[in-house]
């Protein structure tokens, strides 16, 4: 197991990013079978089974070093309100993405996604020693593009017809990033941002 993976708890003013484990099945159940969630992912979970399955994939992509998955915790009420991860790993190049992420809908535009990422950013960059941090998304899906936008992210393309959903959509997905040269200046309009909505 790389450093890349090992489990490891972020935690900020509003929310902590703890390990996911099994026992975040439950609480996820409560609140993560609103279709809205997956409507523009490529897996469309409906039923507790649908979301042990997600859960159980995680762990088993983490156990062989692809991705470092993580429950979403409201830190004021401890509530498990989503959750997001480290995926497509590559330590031989020194890059992995963000993404997978998913919050429940009552946190949804709350300083909660955008501490979580700056929380992912800064243990990529400044613990993992990335060069290059990826993000991408359904073609389509403006409001997370836009968010991700707002990370500042640069947009790099778009590859075409390139999966098919579990609805059986042929989607594209846009591709973004951040580099390690970018991360000073990244880090400096997130932390004003937070600050900002306190």
């Amino acid at each position: 197991m790389s450093q890349y993976n090992v489990p490891v708890t972020l935690e900020g003013s509003h929310v902590r990013l703890e390990p996911l484990t099994v026992d975040h099945i439950g609480p996820l159940v409560e609140v993560g079978l609103d279709p809205d969630l997956w409507r523009w992912t490529q897996a469309i979970l409906s039923t507790e089974d649908d979301l042990r399955a997600y859960v159980e994939t995680a762990l088993a992509e983490q156990a062989i070093g692809r991705s470092l998955p993580f429950a979403t915790v409201e830190r004021s009420s401890g509530r498990v309100i989503g959750s997001t991860r480290f995926g497509t790993i590559e330590p031989a190049h020194r890059r992995v993405e963000i993404g997978w992420t998913w919050i429940a809908r009552p946190w949804q535009r709350t300083a909660i996604n955008t501490e979580a990422k700056y929380l992912m950013l800064r243990h990529a960059f400044e613990v993992l020693g990335c060069i290059r941090v990826e993000l991408k998304t359904d073609v389509l899906n403006e409001r997370s593009r836009r968010a991700i936008e707002r990370l500042g992210a640069r947009e790099e393309g778009v590859l075409r017809d390139h999966v098919i959903t579990s609805s059986g959509r042929i989607r594209g997905t846009v591709y973004y990033s951040i580099l390690a040269a970018e991360w000073p200046d990244v880090r400096a309009r997130l932390v004003e941002r937070m600050a900002s909505s306190r």
